[in-house]
């Protein structure tokens, strides 16, 4: 039976878009912590919106930890952390600069996989299905968000590793390990459970199809397994490689002075 991807919203509220709006923001003119992104006022005039949609908006930053409010003279909404530049799944990432914006650097990683991969299901192995086992095995009793991102990332190079292009395997060893070099901080979303469950799932699945030689699973399982990088209520900052290329490319909103 194939499996479903665990339902999400499936349109952002008019809070939710304003306050993914202000991320970018924050993100793209690199606001530093500390930083006055303006007054409650200034916001509701600059997005239209009402002051109960003006509320949830913050409501929802402040969980997330972004931004804190200041009253009186001076004061205002400021920048509490920076948001994560990438939402993979289940999980927010952030990555200290590389000089390449990670999106970019998911791009090329998925783009070697998806040629890679169906090389990997004709050419492996017994024991190269053993080594992605094994990989499989570490990943799914990670205990945290940052060591399953690791353990990904070492069952992603088992199989690139099993399709024996020696020249594309350097490719994405070089980019899996600036990825993992830079990334400073990764934690699993709210309600993470089921995602994370339906993830390991296609995982499993992956390396049953290669270990049956079942090319319609396989093939049916990589596209969840790349649906599911998608945060279907933040797609921009997700890795998607029918349009991640243009990240970076949009130009910065203008940043409110107090």
């Amino acid at each position: 039976m194939a499996r479903r991807r665990p339902d999400s919203a499936a349109r952002k509220s008019r809070a939710e878009q304003v306050a993914a709006d202000i991320e970018d923001e924050i993100l793209e003119v690199r606001l530093p912590v500390g930083a006055h992104l303006g007054r409650r006022a200034e916001f509701m005039e600059r997005f239209g919106i009402s002051p109960t949609v003006m509320n949830e908006t913050l409501r929802i930053l402040r969980n997330r930890g972004l931004v804190g409010v200041r009253p009186g003279a001076g004061g205002g909404i400021f920048v509490a952390s920076l948001p994560p530049q990438v939402r993979l799944g289940a999980m927010d990432l952030w990555f200290h600069d590389s000089g390449t914006h990670p999106l970019q650097l998911f791009e090329a990683r998925m783009h070697l996989e998806a040629g890679l991969a169906a090389v990997a299901f004709d050419r492996a192995t017994a024991g190269d299905v053993d080594a992605i086992q094994d990989a499989y095995d570490r990943m799914a009793s990670a205990r945290d968000a940052r060591s399953y991102v690791k353990g990904t990332m070492r069952m992603h190079r088992a199989l690139v590793t099993a399709a024996r292009i020696p020249v594309l395997d350097g490719m994405h060893q070089s980019v899996m390990a600036l990825l993992e070099a830079t990334l400073s901080r990764a934690t699993f979303i709210d309600g993470h459970e089921p995602m994370l469950r339906h993830s390991l799932n296609v995982h499993s699945d992956i390396i049953e199809a290669i270990r049956t030689r079942n090319r319609f699973a396989f093939e049916r399982a990589m596209k969840l397994h790349n649906d599911d990088l998608i945060r279907t209520n933040d797609p921009h900052r997700s890795p998607d490689i029918r349009k991640i290329s243009a990240v970076g490319t949009r130009a910065p909103m203008a940043k409110m002075t107090g």
